[in-house]
Parts: structure tokens; sequence; C-alpha cells
């Protein structure tokens, strides 16, 4: 069966690497859970860069972004973060969800895709990013 997902290019700072790489051993230790697997995947497949090489427009662990909901044509600001602080009535989206595996290490203009729990294709355009720590000079968060 061939898959109708593009596949994009992602780029992941060394440090993002490190530190999901670490999450997913604590939180899932030698478990295969599905979106645990997709993650490791994404951040073994990325290109790797140095946070103080990281393009502005990629984005990176507690990027603020501007997505468009392809389905609907609604647009809206979320960040994306770690477990901790995940809150999506505020817009906070954990790395370790569907949502937030798509977007890690993609760049302004890709479409990131997940299925929903029905096996639905989800997408949304990455619009802009509107807060990068990298791009601010904030290597270590």
């Amino acid at each position: 069966m061939t898959s109708n997902i593009q596949v994009l290019r992602r780029v992941i700072t060394e440090l993002d690497h490190v530190r999901i790489y670490n999450l997913l051993k604590r939180q899932f230790g030698n478990t295969s859970a599905p979106q645990a697997e997709e993650l490791s995947e994404a951040i073994d497949n990325a290109d790797l860069v140095r946070p103080q090489e990281i393009g502005p427009d990629v984005v990176t662990m507690y990027s603020k972004l501007r997505v468009l909901d392809t389905a609907t044509g609604e647009e809206r600001i979320i960040t994306l973060c770690y477990p901790p602080d995940a809150d999506a009535a505020t817009g906070m989206i954990s790395v370790l969800s569907p949502v937030g595996t798509s977007l890690l290490g993609l760049s302004v203009g890709d479409v990131a895709r997940w299925h929903v729990a029905d096996g639905k294709e989800s997408a949304i355009e990455i619009r802009a990013i509107e807060f990068q720590p990298e791009a601010a000079g904030d290597y270590t968060s």
C-alpha cells in the first residue's frame, strides 16, 4: 500500500533531539506506543543542527506558530511544548500529541498532516513563526 502523505524534510536542534529522546525513554521506556514510535522516527530521521544554526522559519520546541486549519480555513496561534506545559485550551500543544509530532522540525509554508482517532487525516499549514526561542537568542530552552 502506498501513502499519499508527502514526506517533508525536518530540521531539529541537537538539544531538542536529546531532550525528546530522553522524554520518550522516561515516558514510554521500552514499550512501543504508536505516538512514541512516530516521534522517535521523526527525530531520528531529521537533519540535526546546533541551536545557533537553526533557521528562524523552522518549528522548534516552544516556537509560537500561526497556523491555518486546511479544512476550516481558521487561523490560530499555537505553541509547541513538552507534556507538562500542554494545555490545548490555551494553544499549548504537546510534542507527544499527533499534531505536535507532525509540526516539529517543519518550516513556514509546510503542511503538517496527522491522523485523528477515527482514522481521518487532519492538516494545518504553518503560516508564520511568531516566536522561536533560538531566533530570540535563547539556545537552551
